[in-house]
């Protein structure tokens, strides 16, 4: 029994440290990044994301802070009607994740 109790514990605070791992960005702090060279201008990030499916379109993004990088998440629906979730480096534009949602 202390086993599991350990191991729920253990799972909860990794949880919660994950959570506290990623964080969304203000705006003012969005355009202090891009005017520092930080990142790429979203729309930038946005032909590079739409460059995997052509002919899609973007449905939903967003700029997160996660573990120190800086990863612009996009949701994108496919000419075929297939939803993909694409994280980018906002940084360089490196396709960090592309995956279909489900």
């Amino acid at each position: 029994m202390k086993t599991l109790t350990a191991l729920f514990a253990f799972s909860a605070l990794a949880t919660v440290a994950g959570m506290a791992q990623a964080r969304d960005l203000a705006p003012a702090e969005i355009l202090q990044l891009h005017d520092a060279g930080s990142i790429l201008a979203f729309d930038r990030l946005d032909a590079l994301a739409l460059a995997q499916y052509r002919g899609g379109k973007i449905e939903e993004s967003e700029l997160e802070e996660e573990y120190g990088r800086y990863v612009y998440q996009v949701e994108v629906r496919d000419p075929q009607g297939l939803k993909w979730d694409l994280e980018l480096d906002a940084g360089s534009g490196e396709v960090l994740k592309n995956r279909q949602d489900d």
